[in-house]
């Protein structure tokens, strides 16, 4: 064969399998969340979308009608069906060349949560405070797809590459989104209609990744990192550049796994070990500034009730990475510092007497070790052993801070954290579902945001009217939880950008159609991700009851109004007052400061009176201004009215 011909074969070559691809991609398809199981919105028209080849004919049979269109020259195709009752099962057929069936539909509401960790958090992770719950759950007509994590800095895309819908039925309600599935519990049981999530949440997120460009167009520096990581040469020379500068060391030896006989083995003899008490830091235990391993050690006394059957150990939560050994076996691990330490322990494990217990903890930054006020025990059957109190540790390794080195997890793109990008979860995860009609969207997030909360007073707003420009169904409900409590208690007044990021989501109600759930009183001092999901879905429920089904009812604690200087006291209004404002636990109010024109606060005495709160302090004869539960984590925010919903945080010193 001579060259010519050589050249003329592969040429046909390479066209057949141009035309392969262009078949594969023309065949009939349709968007992963239209699919088995799907929930559509009752009551509004609906769009059924997919790809196929341009020109082709496509009908869509439903509800024994037949609705057709023609596909459009780049292969995409739309159609409208009418509005619709709730109901359900139904069964879809969409024919061109070929022909697709979609299987068990259901037509209900359809909720779009979103946010980041305390949204993603799902039931099977505080499967011990929601034991009953899962057990019980048989709920055919909740459903849930859930969105995987994915990012693109380009633009908006299509489709999502995986997804399903699932029902909370068995062990499929697992997965669910703790506050997600208590919201659509209550919202089923309420109306016996269907209810669907769609979940596209990732922990650590900030707002504006998840905005689209457009939302985002008021936002100069937004923008600017926008246009930049469109840019794949830049983002590629971040690659290089992280390359070239973050190369790391090899990690030091861990003295506790190098010689013969490692340090979680039964035969291994302890020597040189010092006591430390579990649970607690070991830098608050006389251990100064060091990051690396630490090893723990104890010899536990198991009674033999407790043998010859599974057990599982509580070991709260640790900081930042563990692995447990009992008796030289691995029994579990967990490579960050925020999941529940909760290990299934084999049957053959444990035996009656002494049992020793080896935990390797590994700490990148800050303080590490056990987190106080957690469960740190071993159980099995109706018998408990209690791991708390005295403990051996030895250090293992010290590790040195690594400059200008890249933080760890998340996905990354070109040497920086794509998630934390904004648009690119928008892009990723939002972007595919704006053709599928909903009732409403639940937001949960602002976590990330807390360092610039007067950003996020422009950010939240912009969000919710991009959202809704996007999905185009007018001023779509939008429901959103205000920040927990969290971190430390400081009992004097003190400044906190957790409370002015709840004062930046408080804001927020002026957009019409929202509503904001307060969670004051649902978090843990030493947990981001409170186990409290059921009361924060619940009291969504409300809001939704109120908001989107327009429900004569009290959805929201009490929210500041106005403030009035009578003298030496200032009165405080409030709206959202229900059958009148209460201390809950029938104490004198708490987290009341009040400050006269030089913004020095002190705490105050206050008293209800109608719906006005009364505040005063004999320090202070000429007050101005009064704050209520403003910090990171108020110790007693009292102040509920007689429904049971706690008061907003606020200060009057904007």
């Amino acid at each position: 064969m001579d060259l010519s011909a050589l050249y003329v074969a592969r040429l046909c070559y390479v066209c057949l399998l141009l035309l392969t691809a262009n078949v594969a991609q023309a065949q009939l398809r349709l968007p992963k969340l239209i699919s088995d199981g799907m929930v559509l919105q009752r009551d509004v028209p609906l769009k059924i979308w997919g790809w196929a080849t341009p020109g082709e004919r496509i009908t869509v049979r439903f509800n024994n009608k037949n609705y057709r269109t023609v596909t459009e020259t780049r292969g995409k195709w739309q159609l409208g069906l009418p509005a619709m009752s709730a109901g359900g099962p139904f069964t879809m057929e969409i024919i061109g060349s070929t022909q697709l069936t979609v299987k068990d539909i259901l037509i209900g509401d359809v909720w779009f949560c979103s946010g980041q960790s305390n949204m993603v958090h799902q039931l099977n992770i505080h499967d011990v405070t929601y034991a009953k719950d899962i057990r019980e759950a048989n709920y055919p007509q909740i459903r849930q797809f859930w969105i995987p994590t994915l990012t693109n800095l380009q633009g908006p895309q299509n489709d999502l590459p995986s997804g399903q819908w699932k029902a909370a039925v068995g062990e499929d309600v697992r997965p669910f989104s703790a506050v997600a599935y208590f919201f659509a519990k209550k919202i089923h049981e309420k109306y016996k209609i269907p209810v669907g999530i769609i979940n596209a949440s990732v922990g650590g997120t900030p707002i504006e990744a998840w905005t689209s460009e457009e939302g985002l167009k008021e936002f100069d520096a937004l923008k600017a990192t926008i246009e930049k990581n469109k840019d794949t040469t830049y983002i590629n020379s971040l690659t290089r550049r992280q390359t070239a500068t973050s190369t790391r060391p090899a990690p030091p030896v861990d003295l506790g796994m190098a010689g013969s006989t490692k340090w979680f083995d039964v035969a291994y003899v302890p020597k040189g070990w010092r006591p430390i008490n579990v649970p607690g830091y070991w830098e608050d235990q006389g251990v100064k500034d060091l990051n690396g391993v630490v090893w723990y050690r104890k010899e536990v006394e198991i009674p033999a009730s407790m043998t010859g059957k599974p057990a599982r150990v509580f070991l709260g939560r640790i900081v930042d990475a563990d692995e447990l050994y009992i008796n030289g076996k691995s029994v579990g691990r967990t490579t960050y510092m925020y999941p529940q330490r909760r290990y299934n322990v084999a049957a053959d494990v444990l035996k009656a007497g002494k049992n020793v217990f080896v935990i390797r903890v590994t700490n990148n930054a800050s303080k590490g070790g056990f987190v106080p006020d957690k469960p740190y025990c071993i159980f099995a059957g109706a018998d408990t052993v209690d791991l708390k109190g005295t403990w051996y540790y030895k250090v293992g390794t010290t590790y040195r801070p690594i400059a200008g080195g890249n933080s760890a997890g998340g996905n990354s793109a070109g040497g920086i954290n794509a998630q934390n990008q904004p648009t690119a979860l928008f892009n990723a995860m939002v972007a595919p579902e704006i053709n599928y009609a909903i009732k409403g969207f639940c937001w949960y997030q602002g976590e990330t945001n807390a360092g610039k909360p007067q950003e996020y007073a422009t950010l939240q707003p912009a969000l919710i009217n991009d959202w809704r420009r996007l999905w185009k169904q007018g001023p779509l409900p939008f429901l959103y939880v205000q920040l927990p409590g969290f971190m430390d208690y400081n009992y004097q007044p003190t400044e906190s950008n957790w409370a002015m990021l709840r004062e930046a989501q408080l804001k927020a109600l002026s957009v019409p159609n929202t509503a904001m759930t307060v969670a004051i009183d649902l978090g843990e001092w030493n947990d981001i991700h409170p186990d409290n999901k059921k009361d924060v879905g619940e009291r969504l429920a409300l809001a939704a009851l109120k908001t989107a089904y327009k429900e004569t009812l009290v959805s929201s604690g009490p929210l500041y109004q106005s403030a009035a200087v009578e003298g030496n006291k200032i009165v405080i209004n409030f709206t959202s007052t229900g059958s009148g404002l209460v201390a809950n636990d029938g104490e004198e109010l708490g987290e009341f400061a009040i400050a006269g024109a030089d913004k020095k606060f002190v705490w105050a005495k206050a008293k209800i009176e109608g719906n006005n709160v009364v505040v005063w302090s004999d320090d202070v004869s000429n007050p101005q201004y009064v704050r209520y539960a403003w910090a990171d984590n108020p110790v007693n925010p009292n102040l509920y009215n007689k429904e049971g919903l706690p008061a907003s945080p606020f200060r009057t010193d904007q």
